[in-house]
C-alpha cells in the first residue's frame, strides 16, 4: 500500500512538473531569445545555451525612451482600468450576494454573457463614440473602456467570494449601528480581503494584455507595452530578439506583483473551497 501511494505521487509530481515546463516554455525561449542576435534568433536548428550572450536588445529598448513611456501608460491604464472595476464591482456585488432579488440571477448571467462578444464587433461604433468625444489616443479612453469589458468578470468573482462570508457578521453590524459605507469598509472588505485582492490582479493583468483596443484606439501619447511590442514588428519582417526582449520586460511588472501578493492570491482563489 505505502509503495502503490509513493508511486502515485511520484507519478503526479512528474505529472506536475511537465506541465509545469510546458506551460513555461514559450516565457523560457522568449528569455533565451532576448540574449541573442537578430541573426542567431532566425538561425536554424536553434542554439539552445552555446550562442554569443548579448544585452544589446536590452540597451536599445531602454535607450530609446519609448519603453518608459509605455510603461508609465500601461501602469496608469491598467491601475486606473482596476480601481475603478473594484470601486464599482465591489457595492455590486455586494447587493448581489447580501440583497438578491428574483432578477439577480439573471443580471449576473447576463453580464457574463457580455464577455462572450468579440470586441471587433463593437468596434465601430466605439471608434466613431471616441473619435467625436475626443477620447482618441487618451488614457482616460482606454481606462473607462477597459473597465467596463473587465467589469462583469469582476462582479462575478466577488459575488462568488461574498457568499462565503456570514450574513450575520454584517447583521451583527448593522444592529450595531454601522452604516452601509462602514459595513463595506470595515467589516466585509477586511473579511474579503483576499478575494478582492485576487479580483484586483486579475482584471489589472486582463487590462495590462488588452491588444485589441490599445492598436486600434491609440497612436502615439497614450500608447501602453502592448502597442510598444506590436512596433517590433514591420513589413520587412519580425525582429525576433527584440521582440522578445520587449515581451520580457513588458512582463516583468505583472511578475513582480504576483510574486508581492501570492499569498492574498492564493487566499483568494481557494477562499470557500474548504468548509
Amino acid at each position: 500500500m505505502m509503495r502503490t501511494r509513493r508511486r502515485s505521487r511520484a507519478v503526479a509530481s512528474l505529472l506536475a512538473w511537465a506541465a509545469s515546463l510546458a506551460i513555461a516554455f514559450p516565457l523560457l525561449w522568449a528569455l533565451l531569445t532576448s540574449f541573442k542576435t537578430e541573426l542567431e534568433a532566425v538561425s536554424f536548428p536553434p542554439r539552445i545555451l552555446s550562442f554569443d550572450w548579448t544585452l544589446a536588445n536590452y540597451r536599445g529598448i531602454l535607450a530609446g525612451g519609448d519603453y518608459l513611456h509605455s510603461l508609465i501608460n500601461s501602469v496608469l491604464i491598467a491601475g486606473g482600468s482596476s480601481t475603478l472595476v473594484i470601486a464599482v464591482a465591489v457595492p455590486a456585488a455586494w447587493s448581489m450576494a447580501f440583497a438578491p432579488t428574483r432578477r439577480t440571477r439573471g443580471i449576473l448571467m447576463w453580464m457574463l454573457s457580455t464577455k462572450m462578444l468579440p470586441p471587433v464587433g463593437v468596434f465601430i461604433p466605439v471608434f466613431l463614440f471616441y473619435r467625436d468625444w475626443g477620447l482618441l489616443d487618451s488614457r482616460a479612453g482606454l481606462v473607462v473602456l477597459l473597465a467596463a469589458a473587465n467589469l462583469p468578470i469582476a462582479v462575478w468573482m466577488l459575488f462568488s467570494n461574498f457568499r462565503d462570508v456570514p450574513g450575520e457578521i454584517l447583521e451583527a453590524a448593522r444592529m450595531d449601528g454601522a452604516s452601509l459605507w462602514q459595513e463595506l469598509v470595515s467589516v466585509l472588505a477586511p473579511l474579503a480581503l483576499p478575494g478582492i485582492a485576487s479580483t484586483f490582479f486579475l482584471v489589472f493583468t486582463l487590462a495590462w494584455n488588452e491588444s485589441f483596443w490599445s492598436l486600434n484606439l491609440v497612436t502615439t501619447e497614450a500608447t501602453p507595452l502592448t502597442a510598444f511590442i506590436a512596433a517590433f514588428s514591420s513589413p520587412q519582417g519580425l525582429f525576433w530578439a527584440r521582440l522578445s526582449a520587449a515581451s520580457i520586460l513588458s512582463i516583468v511588472p505583472v511578475l513582480l506583483i504576483g510574486w508581492l501578493c501570492q499569498r492574498q492570491l492564493v487566499r483568494g482563489l481557494t477562499f470557500g473551497a474548504v468548509k
